[in-house]
């Protein structure tokens, strides 16, 4: 069993404790920006899935588009910037999501919305590997602990902050989706600035270097198993929330606002951003008990959404399906920061987000289809079962496995 306490690196020379929280907050931009895009679509679909007439199972294809690319990203981009530095990763991140954001604004057919998901799945994929990385870097060993939690909570409000602005802006602007992307380009010119402040390497270049299949030390795989038995059914069920969420509002419980689709997302992420701040003091085991507990009551009141057609037990499983992602995330990437060599780390990172986004893709996908074959109801309701048992799945495993 791993007590993380003990293995806590010991904290650096003087000029390292002067490390500037300001600083680890300005590099954590960069992930905020990305992640805006990566969900500024959710409000948007069921007005594209009725303009082009696409069923369920294909909405959620168009929505894994993204985690495809994202996990094809996470096999090479984090080895890349730890060999080569942050930024030089990074700007070829941000051009992707530049182009995507191109390709929503001007979308008329399945195929241009699957290659700007596509991009956006290449940039987050860089995003949570080098972005991520260059974060807690930057909290050097002194702040690591809060540059983890910088770095996670970048990533979530994010999350968050990009659907609200969208549904904000399909309720009350002509000419909605072009303004969206628009905003969003404004917003990544500002990562630009910010990744430009990086230093080009941080880390010397290892020798005998190649680039391979992501992996950790072998003394920190069962931090990384920890780490997903908690991530991944929590970011199953944002995705879900993310990919279904706004079809499940409009078909069974008859709410076609794009702002409460754009604002359920929102609030879904501010939840997982709040939880962070509010817990950032508990031991790791706890975050991920706690990530179990959340995802669980998410499908416990997923099912009874469906059941009783109530949209706003749908709101509150959002909230715990948030809690549940931001949990297993901080606890997820505080063991990274803990235990994973610095020279390791962003692919580290990788390995931790392919083992989330995984079952991400995967579960939802499935869902579609079933939904498409059966009901929305009884689709919805399979989900929350499978779901709901890798959640206790997974507080079992950390109960056995990670000291108190």
């Amino acid at each position: 069993m791993i007590d993380h306490a003990k293995n806590a690196e010991i904290p650096q020379a003087s000029e390292d404790s002067r490390v500037s929280t300001r600083r680890i907050w300005i590099t954590a931009w960069i992930v905020t920006a990305v992640f805006m895009l990566s969900n500024s679509a959710t409000p948007l679909y069921v007005e594209w899935q009725t303009a082009m007439g696409f069923s369920n199972g294909t909405l959620t294809v168009i929505f894994a588009a993204y985690i495809l690319g994202l996990l094809g990203t996470l096999l090479a981009a984090g080895q890349l910037s730890d060999r080569f530095g942050r930024k030089a990763v990074l700007y070829p991140g941000l051009l992707a999501a530049v182009a995507a954001c191109v390709l929503f604004a001007s979308a008329d057919s399945v195929g241009m919305l699957m290659a700007a998901r596509l991009l956006t799945g290449i940039a987050v994929g860089v995003i949570v590997s080098a972005g991520m990385a260059a974060v807690v870097d930057t909290g050097g060993h002194s702040k690591k602990q809060l540059a983890s939690l910088a770095a996670s909570v970048a990533m979530v409000l994010g999350a968050g902050l990009g659907p609200l602005l969208a549904g904000m802006m399909a309720q009350f602007v002509a000419h909605h989706v072009v303004t969206v992307f628009t905003t969003q380009l404004i917003i990544l010119a500002t990562a630009f600035m910010v990744a430009a402040r990086l230093p080009s390497r941080q880390h010397p270049a290892r020798e005998g270097w190649k680039l391979r299949f992501p992996t950790v030390p072998k003394q920190n795989r069962l931090h990384l198993a920890l780490g997903i038995s908690a991530f991944a059914p929590g970011i199953t069920s944002t995705s879900f929330v993310l990919s279904l969420g706004p079809s499940l509002l409009s078909k069974l419980l008859h709410v076609t606002s794009p702002l409460v689709a754009g604002g359920t997302a929102c609030i879904m992420f501010l939840a997982a951003t709040g939880i962070q701040f509010a817990v950032k003091r508990l031991p790791v085991r706890s975050l991920f008990l706690l990530g179990s507990a959340a995802t669980l009551l998410s499908m416990i009141c997923l099912v009874a959404a469906v059941i009783e057609s109530a949209p706003v037990l749908l709101v509150i499983a959002a909230v715990f399906a948030g809690a549940g992602q931001g949990l297993g995330q901080l606890g997820g990437l505080t063991l990274i920061s803990l235990h994973v060599p610095v020279h390791r780390r962003a692919e580290a990172n990788a390995v931790l987000n392919i083992g989330g986004y995984v079952p991400a893709a995967l579960l939802p996908i499935g869902t579609g289809f079933v939904i498409d074959m059966t009901s929305i109801s009884l689709g919805a309701s399979l989900f929350a079962a499978v779901l709901a048992a890798a959640s206790v799945a997974g507080a079992v495993f950390v109960k056995v496995k990670l000291s108190k």
